[in-house]
């Protein structure tokens, strides 16, 4: 059965019309991104497809070309329309950041960060930098590593920092092993890196360490 001969209700778009975005499934809104399925297959059954093959929104993003377009009725120019889609994501969240305060709407800056890290199978560590209102001036993929580490140099978070004209940065880097929790070296860097900042007068506001669908703060854990 196509979504046209399913009760009006129950179709995605018209559903999402009457009730909103928030009401429809991780399915139904990749369905409407999706918008037609393949035969044999509603839109609807195509991306339950996609969910039951990647588990996780977030994993389905990480996805690379080659891993999405194994299902049938997925090709290259959808796969296009789904990294422009992450991208605007990204993008609009980075306006929020750039706008507010970012201590203050700390979902803003864990969401940017998902979207930014999560998935990526080298450990990357980036920096945000704020001024002294907390406003992000900018957001920087400083270095990048192996899986098991990054190398990070304090000269260069510095160097940056005074380039970028901040007053405070946050740190963040992903565990693609997909455990968040903290390691003694994180905490070693973070504790270095702070004190080679100190000397410029540049704060240390947070360190969040990204796995797939769970970010950790350093400040929240009384670390910093």
């Amino acid at each position: 059965m196509s979504i046209t001969d399913w009760p009006e209700g129950d179709r995605p778009r018209e559903k999402l019309l009457q009730k909103g975005a928030t009401a429809l499934s991780d399915a139904e809104l990749l369905a409407i991104f999706l918008r037609i399925g393949v035969k044999g297959k509603s839109a609807v059954d195509l991306a339950r497809e996609l969910m039951t093959k990647f588990g996780t929104l977030t994993q389905l993003f990480a996805a690379s070309e080659t891993e999405f377009c194994e299902i049938l009725g997925l090709g290259q120019a959808k796969f296009v329309q789904l990294q422009a889609v992450i991208e605007l994501s990204r993008r609009a969240l980075h306006e929020e950041m750039q706008r507010g305060d970012a201590l203050n709407s700390p979902h803003v800056v864990r969401n940017y960060l998902q979207l930014l890290l999560a998935g990526r199978h080298q450990e990357v560590f980036v920096v945000l930098f704020l001024d002294t209102q907390h406003r992000v001036i900018a957001s920087e993929e400083l270095f990048q590593g192996t899986l098991g580490q990054a190398s990070v140099y304090p000269r260069e978070v510095v160097k940056r920092a005074l380039a970028n004209n901040a007053a405070a940065v946050i740190f963040a880097h992903n565990h693609p092993s997909g455990v968040a929790e903290p390691s003694a070296a994180d905490e070693r860097l973070t504790a270095t890196l702070k004190q080679a900042l100190a000397l410029v007068e540049v704060r240390v506001l947070d360190h969040f360490i990204v796995a797939m669908g769970t970010t950790i703060s350093f400040a929240e854990r009384g670390l910093l």
